[in-house]
């Protein structure tokens, strides 16, 4: 059984591969399809889903030292917050379906709670003795 620690760290570094291919299909093959608002979309989703890879790398590289559940669970909320954000903004970009910009706000509540969540990791995480 793969530790936390490697499954958070695989996930964010799928999720920063998957990123970099999302940038480069939007500036390669979609920046002639899309009109300026759709790519400005697609490009605000990739920008998320990079940032919160990285995040997600070093939440990843904590859950092995810290000891708190709450470092965990910003995993698990930063990799929902990611499908959730940058999946919906992806979708809504490309197919200009209106009802997808709808599901942002429910990632973006999830990126809020994983990084609400990490703080009170660090809050509850003991110094070492």
């Amino acid at each position: 059984m793969m530790s936390t620690s490697r499954v958070l760290i695989m996930a964010g570094g799928i999720l920063g591969l998957l990123g970099v291919v999302a940038g480069a299909m939007g500036v390669h093959a979609l920046r002639d399809v899309l009109d300026a608002k759709a790519l400005n979309t697609f490009e605000t989703g990739v920008r998320f889903q990079i940032y919160h890879a990285l995040a997600l790398l070093a939440v990843g590289s904590l859950a092995g030292r810290w000891k708190t559940g709450f470092v965990k669970l910003s995993g698990v909320l930063f990799t929902a917050g990611v499908v959730l954000f940058s999946g919906s903004l992806y979708i809504l970009a490309i197919t200009g379906i209106g009802v997808f910009g709808a599901i942002a706000p429910l990632g973006g509540l999830s990126l809020m709670a994983a990084w609400t969540s990490l703080i009170v990791g660090a809050i509850r995480q003991r110094e070492p003795s």
